[in-house]
C-alpha cells in the first residue's frame, strides 16, 4: 500500500510544495495563537474561565 502511495505521489508535479505550505499553515497559527495568549487580557480570560460555572448556575436558577 506504502508503495503505491509513493509511487503516485511521485508522479504529481509539485507535491514537495505541499509539505512546505503546511509546515507554514502550522507556524503561522501557533505564533498567532502563542502571541493570543500572551496578549490576552486578563480580564477576558478570568471571565472565559468562569464561564462553565455560571451556566450551570443560571440552569439551577431557572428549574
Amino acid at each position: 500500500m506504502l508503495k503505491f502511495v509513493k509511487g503516485y505521489m511521485e508522479n504529481i508535479d509539485g507535491v514537495a510544495t505541499y509539505p512546505m505550505i503546511s509546515l507554514l499553515i502550522f507556524f503561522i497559527f501557533f505564533t498567532v495563537l502563542f502571541w493570543w495568549v500572551f496578549t490576552a487580557s486578563k480580564e477576558h480570560v478570568k471571565e472565559m474561565s468562569e464561564m462553565p460555572l455560571d451556566s450551570d448556575n443560571q440552569q439551577d436558577e431557572n428549574l
